[in-house]
């Protein structure tokens, strides 16, 4: 494949992109809010029983998401690409897989609805990992062009802020009923389970629209082959790909603080403010900065480069959560409308992260290229994948043990005590403020694909 082809993608090029990660954000960001409250609300779970789940389906992808980043590696690609067609394939069995792990039996036991629940969470897991190392993966095939993947990058996050808003929008607004006798809503499962089939069934054709409004233009290095695959080399080299590393673990913290803020504020706003609706809000005011920030992003990446303002952003919302943890107790922190308005300032300073973060990725993946030799999206790609999965792990294993603490009953049907929502709020802020602080140090610090590396990195593989 000749240089010249290796970029130039129009804008059916970037809807396309931005169409992957909607298609798997349509059940996969009913996780977060939902899941959990499925679980206790539901199906009546413990919840030191839910984090020993959420725990085990993570140790599963541990060998499950290498093994699928290395046999995608090892093949040699098809007429129809090197990971579209894996994306086609898989589409299907995740919509059933979303649908499955909301799905209550009548009449089982919290013991049979215990091992349902590890079997469909599971499945889920593996078949939302066949559509996401490939889509994660697309991106480096389809340009070469550094300022067409920070678009790409850009256009994901357009792409996966979409596919969350039916769950962190739409659904806050039409599954929760009142209880008779008390100012508490609940869970209606039979809303809910709709709104999964339909948002399921629709992310199969937003699926199927991406591989067709795709093309892999970018071709393996010419002395590379699927022959002389090694993973074991492959770990070596990511192991001294220090950026690489860096972002993962931010990531991780990322998707982990990102997870839990989205299930506690459920809780929050159930049992605390007692108004769920207004859950749909907190969700506007996060992403709408994203909106507002959009055109200024490749002239702000221009001038001051990714990591800087990733790493100021982690800042700004270290910050804003410390204040709102601070209020707690007063006139102040008893506002909702307060809470969802430093939301929106806390939102802004993950917008840089959110929109760049898969730029970010295609940069650790080019130099990992440079030490190694090698352009091995699949690999370098799942075990990016997994540690994001690892941070969704903890976000659920700790906010169930976090409830746990608040004092969080999960037999009760007509709400918590006015204690427990209070620890609720406690739970809801301080974790964050810690998490975005860690973020801030290992960007600013441990990542060194500053601006003026990542311009040198992009000249040396022009030259190569």
């Amino acid at each position: 494949m000749e240089k010249t082809a290796a970029h130039g993608i129009k804008f059916k090029d970037k809807m396309g992109y931005a169409m992957g990660d909607m298609g798997g954000l349509l059940t996969f960001a009913l996780v977060a809010p939902f899941l959990q409250m499925f679980y206790t609300d539901v199906l009546h779970i413990e919840l030191e029983k839910i984090a020993t789940l959420l725990v085990a389906a993570r140790i599963w992808d541990a060998v499950n998401d290498p093994m699928w980043g290395a046999f995608i590696d090892s093949r040699r690609p098809t007429k129809r690409g090197r990971f579209r067609p894996y994306i086609l394939g898989a589409s299907i069995p995740l919509a059933v897989a979303g649908v499955l792990m909301f799905t209550k039996i009548p009449g089982l036991t919290e013991t049979q609805y215990l091992i349902f629940a590890y079997i469909t969470y599971i499945f889920y897991g593996m078949m939302y990992t066949g559509v996401n190392i490939p889509y994660g993966s697309l991106a480096s095939v389809i340009t070469d062009d550094e300022k067409e993947r920070s678009s790409l990058s850009m256009w994901r996050s357009i792409g996966a802020g979409i596919g969350g808003l039916p769950a962190q929008v739409l659904l806050p607004l039409l599954v929760f009923i009142k209880v008779d006798g008390s100012d508490t809503k609940v869970l209606d499962y039979n809303k809910f389970f709709i709104c999964t089939v339909v948002l399921a069934l629709l992310s199969v054709a937003v699926l199927v629209s991406h591989y067709k409004l795709t093309k892999e233009r970018v071709a393996l290095p010419p002395k590379q082959t699927a022959d002389g695959f090694s993973i074991v080399n492959s770990v070596k080299a990511l192991i001294k790909n220090r950026p690489y590393i860096a972002l993962c673990l931010t990531s991780m913290l990322f998707m982990g603080c990102q997870s839990y803020t989205q299930t506690m504020l459920n809780y929050l706003f159930n049992y605390y403010y007692k108004q769920p609706g207004l859950y749909s809000l907190v969700t506007v005011c996060t992403y709408l900065p994203m909106g507002l920030l959009l055109p200024f992003m490749g002239k702000l990446v221009t001038k001051y480069g990714k990591k800087e303002i990733c790493s100021l952003g982690f800042a700004v919302c270290a910050v804003f959560n410390i204040i709102l943890f601070a209020l707690r107790g007063t006139p102040l922190a008893e506002n909702a409308y307060f809470f969802i308005a430093l939301s929106f300032f806390s939102g802004a300073g993950q917008t840089f992260f959110v929109l760049e973060v898969w730029a970010l990725v295609m940069d650790v993946i080019d130099y990992h290229e440079v030490i190694s030799s090698r352009r091995e999206e699949g690999v370098g790609y799942s075990f990016f994948s997994f540690g994001r999965k690892i941070g969704t792990t903890l976000a659920g294993a700790g906010s169930s043990l976090m409830l746990k603490y608040a004092g969080y009953d999960v037999k009760s049907t007509v709400g918590q005590t006015a204690q427990v929502a209070k620890g609720i709020y406690d739970i809801s802020t301080a974790v964050p403020a810690v998490m975005f602080a860690l973020m801030f140090a290992i960007m600013f610090f441990a990542y060194s694909l500053n601006r003026d590396k990542t311009r040198e990195l992009y000249k040396k593989l022009q030259r190569e």
